[in-house]
């Protein structure tokens, strides 16, 4: 954004998103940085195909609530999965960029959490895994920091409330909730950094923070 002089701000958690800003994260999101993760996954050996929420109205998505502060930001209505499962029943991997649509054809941002979330949802899984830079949810001890291995949605609300959970983590602690509100069961926030942490997370190993109905 910087090299193209254009200005951002945060409100909550959340880009606010004009008409200019909305056109280099749809470019970015859905383009380079999209085709990026999808060479990095064929590199592996595996097949990866990326998509827009915009394509085949993937993710349709109408203005979130403060939208008078913070724009074309959208939450999603409705995931179009059918399109999600034949792509993995072709073989690949989808790689989905959080760009969403509304009837009328205009473009929203969409928090990539609150959008992965969305997807889950609609998808049935059991399981979310969210990939960040921080090791979990913290939460402070006699002066220190320490990840919780577990927490329910209470406590999460509890901790917005008081400001331990604050900034960014905020859309991804509330696409949790509103997951684990549906069929998922559990969403586990890891770091991205941790050698293996997928695998590592779904062959079991504590890692990390898990969100539980509880």
């Amino acid at each position: 954004m910087t090299k193209l002089g254009i200005e951002t701000e945060f409100v909550g958690g959340l880009r606010k998103t004009t008409d200019a800003v909305l056109d280099v994260v749809e470019m970015v999101l859905a383009g380079s940085i999209n085709k990026q993760i999808v060479r990095r996954i064929q590199g592996t050996g595996a097949r990866a195909l990326g998509l827009s929420g915009v394509d085949g109205s993937l993710i349709q998505a109408q203005p979130v609530p403060n939208h008078a502060e913070v724009g074309f930001v959208g939450d999603v209505t409705f995931v179009e999965s059918s399109i999600i499962h034949g792509v993995m029943d072709m073989g690949y991997m989808p790689v989905i960029a959080p760009v969403g649509v509304d009837a009328s054809g205009q473009r929203y941002n969409i928090n990539a959490d609150t959008a992965a979330g969305a997807v889950a949802s609609h998808m049935g899984v059991d399981r979310m895994i969210v990939v960040t830079d921080v090791p979990g949810i913290m939460t402070s001890a006699g002066g220190e920091k320490r990840v919780l291995p577990e927490v329910s949605i209470q406590q999460i609300e509890d901790m917005i409330t008081s400001g331990e959970i604050y900034g960014g983590m905020i859309p991804k602690v509330r696409a949790a909730i509103n997951c684990i509100h549906g069929d998922v069961q559990e969403v586990v926030i890891v770091d991205g950094s941790e050698p293996q942490v997928l695998s590592r997370v779904v062959h079991g190993e504590t890692i990390g923070t898990r969100i539980v109905r509880v």
